[in-house]
């Protein structure tokens, strides 16, 4: 499929090299493009890992086999293929990860399990083995590439690379995050359906690396949806090489652990608001904050339930003011609501207070804003202190055409 870029497109920032990280792609030809569709990266011994992964009943074995990887906290490289999630293939699909696993972890003399494969693409397709072999082969002795062209081979109906970075004080020692992502549609909670890595060079010990990415992924890549569908192969890892000199952090209590950890949340948050930008059709980006809810995670049900709305969706998509099906979407939540204390509001407009439209709304300015590439939506239930942000796009004509041709 040749996709224009979606009009909410971001160019891809300069990132900073990250000590211990070494990208190289090649073409494998899961699919029948002229483009490199196989992405690695070879991460010095020490690095710590950690990950995040879909919550589906039927997962791939590249996700099932990750689940497990993570636990022993070590990595040794990353291996992406693009064209073929290899999900819902059975034995062959998991024997075909683990030649992949066997011929890295022997290239590297490293131990199996510190070897992480992901795959995206079409469903229902074992792994073609001829095909990841020599794959593999081309990759390992592949120049070594920069991180737009690691983040391009890994995508499929994406119309623009995404990467994000940041930087953290530790101490005096500055280190460095650098991340890439691909995802446009297939998007939901639950740990969104994309595929995402971070690198740093920061020293954080595994354990905790694993709290922090747990924590910024719910406020991040759980927090943004496209069209409500998870798939069988979300993946977000995060690898740090302990390049940067300083001692390690393995608590919340020691010295610049506040200062990283935000850090990789920005770059949680850029990296996730990018897949909604790049949002199958879509042509605006959606922000829909949730404030005075019974709890923050009953907030973020609340917006999600809007978000997944295909009324909401298709309104804003129509520059319609139709705030009524805001309404619905909050009443279907199953979140704690009075239908008496709710307000909405549009790109800083209310809308309604307490329940009714206010008697002096003026319409033209939230149609005007809606007009707009960015559009936000105000809901507050007046039920209590929760509060959280999610994020979305539109609906139109183009999800429909992408979805109808996937296979071709």
């Amino acid at each position: 499929m040749d996709l224009s870029p979606s009009p909410l497109a971001r160019t891809f920032p300069e990132l900073p090299s990250i000590d211990g990280v070494t990208l190289r792609v090649a073409r494998a030809g899961y699919k029948d493009w002229n483009r490199a569709d196989l992405t690695f990266a070879e991460l010095a011994e020490g690095t710590a890992v950690a990950g995040v992964f879909t919550k589906s009943a039927c997962a791939s074995s590249e996700v099932e086999m990750g689940r497990v990887q993570v636990g022993q906290g070590s990595a040794r490289a990353l291996i992406v293929n693009a064209g073929n999630s290899n999900a819902f293939t059975g034995h062959r699909g998991r024997e075909a990860v683990e030649q992949i696993v066997a011929q890295v972890a022997k290239a590297l003399g490293c131990r199996d399990e510190q070897v992480f494969v992901s795959s995206t693409g079409v469903i229902g397709v074992p792994l073609p083995r001829d095909k990841a072999r020599e794959g593999v082969a081309a990759v390992l002795q592949a120049d070594p590439c920069g991180w737009e062209t690691a983040a391009r081979a890994i995508g499929t109906t994406d119309t623009f690379t995404k990467g994000a970075g940041a930087s953290a004080m530790i101490g005096a020692t500055r280190v460095e995050l650098a991340g890439f992502i691909k995802g446009s549609g297939m998007i939901a909670p639950d740990m969104a359906t994309m595929l995402g890595y971070i690198f740093t060079d920061a020293a954080i010990a595994p354990a905790l690396l694993q709290e922090m990415l747990a924590k910024a992924n719910a406020a991040s890549f759980s927090c943004i949806t496209v069209d409500g569908d998870t798939s069988t192969s979300d993946t977000v890892l995060a690898f740090a090489t302990a390049k940067a000199g300083h001692a390690t952090i393995s608590s919340w209590d020691d010295p610049g652990a506040d200062a990283f950890y935000a850090a990789l949340l920005q770059v949680s948050r850029d990296l996730a608001q990018l897949v909604v930008r790049d949002g199958e059709g879509a042509q605006k980006f959606i922000e829909i904050a949730v404030t005075g809810a019974a709890s923050d995670e009953s907030a973020r049900h609340v917006g999600l339930a809007i978000a997944n709305s295909p009324l909401v969706k298709t309104a804003i998509a129509g520059g319609d003011a139709n705030w009524g099906r805001v309404v619905m979407a909050v009443g279907k939540a199953g979140e704690p609501a009075d239908r008496d204390r709710l307000s909405i509001g549009f790109g800083g407009t209310w809308a309604a207070r307490d329940g009714q439209p206010l008697a002096d709304y003026d319409e033209r300015p939230v149609t005007e804003h809606l007009a707009g590439e960015e559009v936000r939506i105000d809901v507050d239930l007046g039920m209590g202190d929760g509060r959280a942000t999610v994020w979305t796009c539109d609906l139109t004509h183009g999800y429909i055409a992408i979805n109808a041709d996937y296979r071709s």
